[in-house]
This record gives structure tokens, sequence and C-alpha cells, in this order.
């Protein structure tokens, strides 16, 4: 059930007390330092194909899915939009206000939102960042249909694993489908580390799990403030992989928490002195060697005949505002309406970690989809908690250029249409 605008429900169900007690520390990570180069355009779909799950494409299928790694396609769900070979891009396209758009939840109306990215709940006085909606050059995204993607789901786990802005993906997720469940046909168990949406008619979950850096490190659980405090150990997954074992659709990320520091503390090999044997390494080479870690960990233990693997691609901050030719530097804060210039590319996306996912994921074995977000969301420099966190002072609102969140998204809101692309790939 959609919601229309202007028609908002004034109460829900007490939001679970177990959110609010965890979800303030994660959401304050890395919110300085955090810098990068222009975006890498990924292709990612192509216009009006029908396909088959890519775990069980054919040898000649996987080898030229190779050669054009970027070039996934969607999945028919409505001949009239799928039906022709001509190619298009899902960074090929342009925001469109849509006055008459449609919410599919509120902030209100989903009981499962954590309370700092529930920006309207917060104060956040403008709705219009809610209304934009993602149209593409050449070819059109189907409708998210929550009962489709339900049935899609049945008997099945889908788990997202990484930070906490894939974390937003999945209550983004959960969000869009939860309505279309009675209430005791559904359940939600929530911890730091791994959480569960369960949907008892289907048999189904949707899942996430914690893994911000994908391979294990000092500061999975809990997690240390302090950047430089933190010890990555790059060729060690096993504590997270045992979770990720079984899943039917597994979609990763892994990128803010790189791009907080220019060197990170990192060991590999046996370990022998301990965390006191570490050498801190360019945070693009440690990046490097992790993502390597976690593609031989996929290529060697997914069974493709079952299970299907995408990765999200970087989502990007707005931290410099001069980046739109704003004056002033506030960041992302009091920011209204998307950057309209086509192919604006901000420096909170590192050009050089996307050129490392690409390498790597081009030369698996098992066949990985991109959900690409990164050119898209890049343009919505309104879409951000900004100062709407729900716990900052008025004394900290008023300095922007400190406490401003630009990393985090408001929910409902621009992650939402990653699900829409993501429900394209499914």
């Amino acid at each position: 059930m959609k919601i229309p605008k202007g028609k908002l429900p004034l109460s829900i169900m007490a939001i679970v007390v177990a959110t609010v007690v965890f979800a303030g520390l994660i959401f304050t990570e890395d919110l300085w330092a955090i810098t990068g180069s222009s975006i890498f355009k990924h292709k990612s779909c192509s216009k009006k194909e029908t396909v088959t799950n890519s775990s069980k494409n054919t040898t000649e299928a996987r080898e030229k899915q190779k050669a054009t790694s970027f070039d996934d396609d969607f999945i028919e769900e409505d001949e009239s939009y799928f039906n022709s070979h001509q190619s298009c891009s899902i960074e090929n396209g342009k925001w469109v206000f849509n006055t008459s758009a449609e919410l599919f939840y509120t902030d209100e109306s989903c009981p499962y939102l954590d309370k700092q990215i529930a920006c309207l709940r917060n104060g956040r006085p403008d709705s219009d960042y809610l209304y934009w909606e993602w149209q593409l050059d050449d070819c059109i995204l189907p409708k998210f249909n929550a009962t489709a993607l339900l049935e899609k789901l049945r008997g099945k786990r889908l788990m997202f694993s990484g930070d906490s802005l894939q974390r937003e993906q999945w209550q983004s997720l959960v969000c869009m489908v939860e309505s279309h469940i009675p209430s005791d046909k559904k359940s939600m168990k929530r911890s730091p580390s791994l959480s569960v949406f369960k949907i008892e008619d289907y048999n189904a979950t949707i899942e996430f799990y914690w893994a911000p850096y994908l391979i294990e490190s000092n500061s999975d659980d809990p997690i240390i403030p302090d950047t430089k405090k933190r010890i990555l150990r790059v060729d060690s997954i096993a504590k997270h992989a045992q979770h990720w074992v079984g899943v039917d659709f597994l979609i990763f990320n892994s990128y803010v928490w790189w791009t907080s520091d220019p060197k990170m503390k990192s060991l590999w090999g046996s370990f022998a002195n301990g965390e006191e044997g570490y050498e801190e390494l360019d945070s693009i080479i440690a990046f490097t060697m992790a993502l390597k870690t976690w593609a031989n960990w996929i290529d060697s233990n997914v069974n493709r005949s079952s299970t299907r693997v995408l990765f999200t691609t970087a989502s990007p901050t707005h931290m410099r505002s001069a980046d739109w030719k704003k004056e002033k530097p506030t960041r992302c804060s009091n920011e209204t309406k998307p950057v309209t210039g086509r192919g604006y590319w901000g420096t909170g996306s590192n050009k050089r970690m996307m050129e490392v996912v690409s390498s790597i994921v081009g030369r698996m074995k098992f066949p990985v989809t991109f959900v690409n977000i990164t050119q898209l969301s890049d343009y919505r420099k309104d879409g951000h908690v900004s100062l709407y966190t729900g716990e900052l002072s008025d004394k900290e609102k008023d300095d922007p250029y400190t406490y401003a969140d630009c990393i985090h998204w408001c929910l409902p809101g621009v992650p939402d249409t990653w699900n829409q692309i993501l429900y394209s790939y499914l």
C-alpha cells in the first residue's frame, strides 16, 4: 500500500526499543574526513531484455558477462517495458519532481526505521526530497510490486551485508513490503550484528548482517569511534562469512569506512604478534587486499546454482558544499533540491576504489551483479539526514560544518530508489 502525499498517518505502533538502544553509535561512523575523487561510471542494465538468473547462465553467457561486467539485464516484469535488446545504463537519467508521487511508506507508518534516519519525525521542515523520481533516458524501470517480490522470496533468504548504508537499504526494503503482510504474520529480531525480518506466510526472511569492511576488524562490534585505532585483518573473513552460508540472495557493499583515513592499520598472515604486528597501508591497498579476500571466498564457497550475489556500488557523500558551487561551507545542510547538471561527480565518490571493485569482480569465477546507485545518488545532495538526526542540540545545529550528517540518507528517500533497481534485478 502506497501512501499519497498529504495523507500521512498520525500514529503507529511503538518503535522497537532495541532499535534505539544500539543504533545511535553506529550512525556516528566516520562523519569526519570523508573525501574522494570523481565517480567511476558503471554500466548496469539493458533495456527491455529478458534474462535468467545470472547464477544459472551457461558458460558462454558467463564469458560474455565478464567481457561487459556492468551490462546486467532486467528480469522481464512487464512486456511493454522489456521486449527489445537495446541497451541503456542506470546512470543515464535525471531526477524528475512528481507532486503526485505516492510513497511506499512514511517514517510514521513503518515501525522498523532507526530514529536517526527518520528525518520528518526529527523535525525536517521540507518534504520535497520525498517526491523526486529517477527517470532513465532510454528505458523504464519496472514499478515496484511488493507482492511479486514476496512471491519471489517464498521459501528463501535475502541478506544485505555491509555498513550502515547497506543497513539503510535493508530497512528501506523491509518498509516497502511490510504493509502488505498481516501484523501477526511478520516479526523482527534485531541485534548489533544480525537482524532478521521474518515473513511467516512466505517462509521468507529479509536480513541484515553487519560487516562494514566485509573482512574482520577490531571495530566490527563494538565499534571503535577513533578510526586511527582500528586494525583490519585483511585476509580473515570466516567470522562474517559463516553468516552468508545458505543465503539465496546476498547483497554486499563496502565503501565509506575505507575513506576515513589515507592509511589503515592492517594485519595478514598468522597474526603471531597479535594486533601489535600491524602495518600501515594506503587505504586503497588495504581495500584491494580485503576485496580479494571476499572475492576468493565467494568463488570458493558459494553455490552458483542456488545463490545470487549482488554488489551495491558506492553511496556518495556530500561533505564539501563547494562541489556544487556553494560558497558557504555548510556541507549538505539546507539543501532542498538535487544537483541539476548532467554527469555531476562530487568529491564524495572515490573513482579509484570503484575501479578496484570493477577489476576484482570482473576476474571472479562467480557472476556478480552490480546494483549501480552511485551516479544517480550523487545528484541528491538534498537527500541526506543532515541536521535531522534527532540527537543534536540547538547549538550543534548552528554548526552544520561540524555536525551535519551528509553520509546517511533520510528514509523514506533515496535508498527506496536503490531498491527499485534491486527489484528489477531480482
